[in-house]
């Protein structure tokens, strides 16, 4: 067993040595390590305290993740048949020791124990939040369940997760399987010269004629945007829209997944005392109620909602202006494009000419090393494929303080979408701190011939997104691993970083600094910048609605849903249509069927987080705006006050320690143009 790679708990991933015959081995060899581990802590006759009974536990968590977590990041980035059945395999098998390990009254009363000792109080602030959410853990873990409910419990975790990961699957081999090829030129009007080569590139490495479009989104999306041609935006947009539905392949349905996720979730709940799935998903949230975050919702529709209709409005007369009387869910993203043209004399093809992967990525770089004092440098490290790249963030004196994976390209095998995840957690250990290292993955349309990618300007906003919860992970200065980076952080919270650097996206003084044409090398002009910033609210309220429609479909189908009535997922987000939306899909559009975030992404009932923590991450960044764009002392606050504190304390706390009050709505409402 010593010469199996996911055994080994020094140094970074052997990414090149990882076969998925050696996944099964591992994950059994650190199971029965985990259960005997249990079974010792759980029978000691001495008092637990923090060093004799939390620290081993924290050290096993940390072994066990550093061999999964590599295995479930190559599960979504290169995926393959061999390597999908074992992550599935071994999946059920961690799914089964989590719950026994949840519902183990044993630990919990142990942890109870520490939690009520007078020792409790010298621990330090990250040790007790750990011992906190450990208590909180058990309850809601099942652990004081009758035997007879904890039995049920356990069966139930190990279904949500197989369909979760089932689910994910169908999407994916759906997304994968289409194809549309295209030999008449004509029908292809339109279409940006790299999208066209691309889509010949595509032809040509499948042995076929002409140009090949699939559902990715570097395939997908220029087709909606540019295509002249009704009829194939229509054809691409209803094979995306009913992916993973009874409309597409049968055997990738989602439809039954979704019922029974739905049903599984409520009994779940209902198993640990809360009335709803919602109320449990938020007992580890910043909000107290489902009916706080459907009030938030409900605030944020009203104030949104009339220049959402605004928006709506004058699409719908300019698309009559291109003969399109009847505009279609397949036409909007086109005659918005034209319509932002027309509007502000630019469109997103041109300005996507200054944006060179290697600018951009230096200009992420500059702003990351002003603001918060550290420097960012490429070195050699084992990958899993030939895109992926590896760097080094170190502190002013060359002192290493974490690293990153970046796998920025879209490709077979790979999930759609754009994340960020954990490989290494920053923690104490014997030997002393080990530094974090994060993966930073994208899905953008990669190098086409002899040039470098070129990233739209909303990739290069994605780009800064994902880095901002790289941040959140590897700046952290927390030593405890069950608190330290993300880790113990709100869910609806953990987005604050996230959205906070995606401001940067729009200032000058950082893209000038991170633009340079493809060609000419001639930096962004200033005119063309002030184009982009008029259009930066573009038709914020429709994107603010469209948000609004998710996060309340989210919360009502976990909250009031009755999963054993007669109502559909369908029919709930055709009633939250009614309410919030102006722009209605057909009603063959299968929007739930895809919806990975709550079915299988961990946002259950959270997905609402993304608009919270934009009021959070829009009132942080209006420091910068009061002290300077850059700001160094501003950055260094913000690296103290929220990354570095990691979950260590609440993040309400985290939040007033650096603005110096709670949040207010206005800055939001402010920078997306919609205030009062």
């Amino acid at each position: 067993m010593s010469t199996n790679p996911l055994l080994v708990f020094n140094g970074l991933p052997q990414f090149n040595e990882i076969k998925p015959e050696h996944i099964s081995p591992a994950i059994e060899t650190l199971i029965a390590e985990g259960r005997a581990l249990v079974a010792q802590l759980a029978t000691r006759a001495d008092t637990p305290t923090w060093e004799n009974f939390a620290i081993p536990l924290e050290a096993f968590s940390v072994k066990l993740s550093r061999a999964w977590g590599p295995v479930g990041h190559l599960n979504a980035v290169v995926n393959t048949p061999a390597l999908r059945e074992a992550y599935n395999d071994n999946l059920a098998k961690l799914t089964d020791f989590y719950s026994d390990l949840g519902q183990d009254e044993r630990l919990y009363q142990k942890y109870k124990q520490i939690q009520a000792s007078p020792a409790y109080a010298h621990l330090s602030p990250a040790q007790r939040k750990i011992v906190d959410n450990e208590v909180r853990g058990f309850k809601l873990g099942g652990a004081e369940l009758a035997p007879a409910e904890k039995t049920r419990f356990k069966a139930i975790a190990e279904q949500l997760s197989k369909l979760g990961s089932q689910f994910e699957e169908n999407i994916l081999d759906n997304t994968n399987d289409f194809q549309h090829v295209v030999t008449d030129s004509a029908i292809l009007a339109g279409l940006p010269e790299d999208a066209l080569q691309a889509a010949a590139e595509a032809a040509q490495a499948a042995g076929k004629t002409g140009w090949l479009f699939t559902l990715h989104y570097p395939s997908y999306m220029p087709v909606m945007q540019y295509c002249e041609h009704r009829g194939l935006r229509e054809t691409l947009y209803r094979a995306y829209v009913t992916r993973a539905s009874e409309l597409s392949q049968p055997q990738w349905d989602n439809t039954p997944l979704i019922a029974d996720l739905l049903k599984l979730k409520q009994e779940e709940a209902q198993l640990l005392g809360f009335e709803n799935y919602a109320a449990l998903s938020l007992a580890t949230k910043m909000a107290d109620s489902p009916q706080q975050v459907i009030d938030f919702l409900d605030t944020l529709a009203k104030r949104a909602k009339p220049y959402a209709e605004k928006d709506m409005a004058e699409l719908t007369a300019y698309a009559k202006t291109l003969g399109l009387d009847d505009l279609q869910s397949w036409d909007v993203a086109y005659v918005s494009e034209k319509l932002r043209q027309d509007k502000y004399a630019f469109s997103d093809q041109e300005v996507k000419q200054y944006f060179p992967e290697p600018k951009v990525k230096a200009g992420l770089f500059r702003v990351i090393e002003t603001i918060f004092g550290v420097q960012v440098r490429p070195v050699a490290a084992p990958t899993w494929h030939a895109d992926a790249s590896f760097y080094e963030i170190s502190d002013q004196q060359r002192n290493p303080i974490a690293y990153f994976y970046l796998d920025l390209y879209a490709r077979q095998g790979k999930r759609g979408g754009a994340w960020m995840d954990e490989c290494i957690t920053r923690h104490k250990t014997a030997q002393g701190i080990e530094l974090p290292v994060a993966y930073l993955t994208c899905n953008f349309s990669g190098p086409i011939g002899n040039k470098p990618a070129l990233f739209t300007h909303d990739e290069v906003i994605t780009l800064f997104h994902e880095f901002g919860h790289g941040l959140h992970h590897m700046l952290t200065q927390v030593e405890e691993y069950s608190v330290s980076g993300i880790k113990g952080v709100e869910w609806d919270a953990v987005e604050l970083p996230s959205q906070f650097m995606e401001n940067f996206c729009w200032e000058w003084e950082v893209l000038r600094h991170m633009t340079a044409h493809v060609d000419s090398g001639a930096q962004l002009p200033r005119n063309l910048f002030d184009k982009m910033v008029a259009a930066k609210n573009f038709q914020a309220g429709m994107q603010t609605v469209r948000q609004i429609e998710f996060s309340l479909f989210d919360m009502r189908l976990h909250s009031t849903f009755d999963p054993h009535g007669t109502q559909t997922a369908l029919d709930v987000i055709e009633q939250v249509r009614d309410e919030v939306a102006v722009s209605r899909p057909p009603k063959w559009n299968r929007f739930p069927n895809s919806f990975s975030h709550i079915f299988a992404g961990g946002y259950a009932a959270g997905y609402y987080s993304y608009k919270w923590a934009e009021v959070l991450s829009a009132d942080a960044y209006s420091l910068f705006e009061e002290m300077g764009v850059l700001s160094a002392e501003a950055g260094s606050r913000f690296k103290q006050e929220v990354l570095a504190q990691g979950g260590a304390r609440p993040a309400m706390e985290s939040f007033v320690a650096f603005r110096g009050r709670e949040p207010s709505m206005d800055a939001l409402l402010r920078h997306n143009g919609m205030a009062s």
